[in-house]
């Protein structure tokens, strides 16, 4: 009987998500033997400092990309916004299943938007791309920093330590919290995280059994577009160390893009978009990424720590 291993983190989200691409597989190939191997990584162990100073996203990884390198699971399931543009070695990202909503969600106690804060409330979040959104929307607010799983982080805000979150409005749809989300911080006017609403499926780039497995799953409209976003990011060199927003879509049989580069203080935005051809996705990528270096200028993308 064929077998296929799932490595997953063990917070409720991507348990969600592990089941669900393990659902996918087990009705594309019912006579696919599936499991789940749960593993704790660096970022779910280390909470007390913010995530842009101990490494970056790539540490909801390392552990689950090690156990399919070292052949204890098959493949891994990922939130697609996590996953460095670059991959390790020995590594492939074939398949994304097809987009859902990729907007933040405004969670505040009382439902109160954006604009309804009180100068000096606090807003939680761990993303430097929504600090400096937010501090350029409203530079009054104190913006703190709020890290842990989607449930924790709802629970310190019913405690009161924040006046509002910001989280994907992903997440809490597929945990089926969507009434707690008091607004939609949407584009144009605020761009999520490259990737974000894709759940990415991650495997050895030399595995062909698993990658036939997986085929049935990919959805090439959001693989088009997830295209677009990680050239974005892997060109101007941009981790979650660096405040960036990008989103495609594909509209009219044209492939559009829109990006924003800013600072962590909010002090100076830049924004670019482009649109072109959905077979030249990485292409427009490319070109998106140069404006906004163009746009930026050498003293913000040194500030940034980007190449010049």
């Amino acid at each position: 009987m064929p077998t296929l291993r799932i490595a997953t983190r063990k917070s409720k989200l991507a348990l969600w998500q592990a089941n669900h691409v393990r659902d996918l597989l087990q009705a594309a190939h019912p006579d696919l033997q599936l499991s789940l191997v749960p593993l704790v990584t660096k970022g779910d162990r280390i909470l007390d400092q913010p995530l842009a100073e101990i490494g970056g996203k790539g540490l909801f990884l390392k552990e689950l990309e090690h156990a399919i390198l070292a052949r204890d699971a098959d493949v891994a399931v990922h939130s697609l916004k996590d996953v460095p543009a670059e991959l390790a070695d020995g590594l492939a990202l074939p398949v994304v299943l097809p987009r859902v909503n990729p907007a933040d969600a405004w969670v505040s106690r009382d439902h109160r938007l954006p604009d309804e804060l009180p100068a000096g409330a606090i807003v939680g979040t761990s993303s430097l791309r929504r600090q400096c959104q937010l501090r350029r929307l409203r530079p009054d607010l104190a913006v703190s920093d709020l890290r842990g799983n989607v449930d924790t982080r709802l629970n310190k805000l019913e405690q009161g330590q924040y006046d509002a979150v910001i989280l994907a409005v992903a997440g809490l749809q597929r945990l089926g919290w969507s009434a707690r989300i008091s607004a939609e911080l949407s584009a144009p006017d605020w761009l999520p995280a490259p990737g974000q609403g894709i759940i990415g499926i991650e495997c050895r780039s030399d595995d062909d059994r698993v990658r036939r497995l997986l085929a049935p799953l990919n959805d090439p409209v959001t693989a088009t577009c997830a295209a677009a976003e990680r050239t974005l990011a892997r060109v101007l060199q941009a981790g979650c160390q660096v405040p960036l927003g990008g989103l495609a879509r594909i509209s009219d049989q044209k492939l559009q893009l829109q990006a924003l580069l800013g600072m962590d203080d909010g002090s100076r935005v830049v924004r670019a978009a482009a649109e072109g051809s959905p077979q030249k996705a990485e292409q427009l990528g490319f070109e998106v990424a140069q404006q906004l270096r163009g746009a930026a200028g050498g003293e913000m993308l040194a500030a940034l720590g980007l190449p010049i």
